[in-house]
């Protein structure tokens, strides 16, 4: 009976194994914090020179806006507009390189682009800054994948995202001013193509141990029916 036992808490892992991980974890934030690190070298560079660099945004269905598709992401309206960002930015982009450690560098590439271009072929005609349509197509990324692929270590992801940025919904609307909504929407729909695209590629699904057992209980179910169709024969044998 012991091999059919649900185990609740996760198995002891080596030493080797945690150092291992830790090892993954400082390298999942080399990226992330090169990216952050050039938002702020680029708002620090705006108040130094006192300059703006609004005019490398997101221009959609403008030649002058296609710059924006490389460059928007990197500034921001503000210092509380690059400080939420950041730590958003850091926490999901962080998860991505550490859970989908072979494809993330190529996730997070074709989403940086894939909602870039989204938004110049459909936003508004105004300029778009910062990182938040970035952050949105990483949200929705690790959201749908975890849900697509049924592993319970990435629907663990999923529910973290949705309680720490379930808020994030409704940037999707045209709800305040000032706010790039469809910059949010053309990330989040970026993010969720991906996830399709790429719902069989990533860190293979973790089985159950009840899913490699034989079917060693179907047979023994099948020899219970039997010998309880003999019994009854004989008992009606019996009766007769």
């Amino acid at each position: 009976m012991g091999r059919f036992t649900f185990r609740y808490y996760p198995e002891p892992i080596s030493p080797e194994q945690v150092e291992m991980e830790k090892k993954i974890f400082r390298y999942s934030l080399f990226i992330p914090s090169l990216f952050i690190l050039a938002m702020w070298l680029v708002k620090i560079t705006e108040i130094v020179l006192d300059i703006r660099f609004v005019h490398f945004g997101m221009h959609p269905r403008n030649l002058d806006g296609l710059i924006g598709i490389f460059a928007s992401p990197l500034i921001h309206g503000d210092w509380n507009h690059l400080l939420g960002n950041s730590s958003s930015f850091l926490i999901l982009s962080t998860a991505l390189f550490f859970f989908y450690r072979k494809m993330a560098m190529r996730i997070f590439v074709l989403n940086y682009l894939l909602a870039g271009i989204l938004l110049w072929l459909g936003g508004r005609e105004v300029w778009h800054i910062g990182a938040s349509g970035v952050i949105y197509g990483l949200a929705s990324f690790l959201l749908f994948s975890g849900i697509f692929r049924g592993d319970r270590r990435l629907l663990t992801i999923s529910l973290i995202v949705v309680f720490l940025y379930g808020s994030l919904f409704w940037g999707l609307f045209p709800i305040k001013e000032n706010v790039s909504w469809d910059g949010h929407l053309m990330g989040a729909v970026s993010g969720t193509v991906l996830s399709l695209i790429f719902y069989k590629h990533g860190p293979p699904r973790q089985k159950f141990e009840w899913e490699d057992e034989p079917d060693e209980v179907e047979d023994e179910d099948e020899e219970d029916r039997n010998t309880t169709v003999s019994l009854s024969s004989d008992f009606y044998d019996k009766k007769i």
